[in-house]
C-alpha cells in the first residue's frame, strides 16, 4: 500500500509540473526558421494571439556544449511580465545527426533550477510539440522568393516561405539569430521581430537539481 501511495504521489507531482511547462507550449507558436546559432545573440518578438492577447518573447543562444560528439546549443526562451510559473526555460538543441532536436531541458521553478527527464512520456510529448525546427526540412512549407520587409527591429532582406495549405507564412533572414525569423503569420497568431539581442546571458542561475516529483509534492503539501 505504501509503495502504491508513493507512485500515486509521484504521478500527481509530475502532473503539477506539466501545467507550468504548458504555459510555454500552447501559448507559444512553434518557431519555424533556419537554424543560425551564435552564442550571446538572440531575438525579441511581439506575439499577438487571437485568444491570448499581446506578449513579448525572447529567444537567445546562451551557451553551447558537446552532446555525444555533436555540438549542442542552449536556447533559452523567456517572457516579459510572466504572472506565474517560470520566467525562462532553456533547451539544449542538437540539429545535426539522425535525431535532431532538444536533448536537455532546464526550467526555473519556485526560485530553483530543475532539469527535467527527457525520457518521461508527458514531458517528451510537450517538447516535441514546442521544439523549433529548420523550415527547409519541412515538406509542407515551400519557398516563395526573396522580399524586403520592415519590422520594428529594422529592414531585412528575407527568404519568404509559405505553408502549402496556405495556413501560415514566414520571413527568414540570416542576419537574425538563432532561427532567422523576422515575421510569421498564421491563423492563430502573428510574430514580429522587435529587437535583436547581442549580449544574451542566461536568466536561469544557481545550481541545477534533477527534478524530483516527490520533493515537489512535499513543497506543495508540507
Amino acid at each position: 500500500m505504501r509503495a502504491s501511495w508513493k507512485i500515486t504521489a509521484a504521478v500527481a507531482a509530475l502532473a503539477l509540473a506539466v501545467p507550468v511547462w504548458a504555459q510555454f507550449g500552447p501559448r507559444t507558436p512553434g518557431i519555424n526558421g533556419v537554424f543560425h546559432p551564435v552564442v550571446g545573440q538572440g531575438a525579441a518578438y511581439e506575439m499577438k494571439g487571437h485568444d491570448s492577447g499581446v506578449k513579448e518573447m525572447e529567444i537567445a543562444v546562451v551557451g553551447k556544449e558537446d552532446y555525444q560528439g555533436q555540438t549542442g546549443y542552449w536556447l533559452e526562451t523567456s517572457f516579459q511580465g510572466s504572472e506565474h510559473g517560470p520566467g525562462a526555460v532553456k533547451m539544449l538543441m542538437v540539429m545535426e545527426g539522425a535525431n535532431p532536436g532538444a536533448k536537455r531541458m532546464i526550467m526555473m521553478m519556485n526560485g530553483q533550477a530543475y532539469e527535467f527527464p527527457m525520457n518521461n512520456p508527458m514531458m517528451g510529448s510537450r517538447m516535441a510539440q514546442s521544439a523549433p525546427h529548420d523550415i527547409r526540412t519541412d515538406k509542407s512549407i515551400a519557398r516563395v522568393g526573396t522580399e524586403t520587409i520592415t519590422v520594428p527591429a529594422g529592414t531585412f532582406s528575407c527568404e519568404h516561405y509559405r505553408a502549402t495549405d496556405g495556413s501560415s507564412e514566414f520571413w527568414i533572414s540570416d542576419k537574425v539569430s538563432p532561427w532567422g525569423l523576422v515575421k510569421s503569420v498564421s491563423k492563430e497568431n502573428t510574430m514580429i521581430l522587435t529587437r535583436q539581442i547581442t549580449d544574451a546571458k542566461s536568466k536561469i542561475t544557481g545550481p541545477v537539481k534533477p527534478f524530483n516529483p516527490m520533493e515537489m509534492m512535499q513543497q506543495q503539501h508540507p
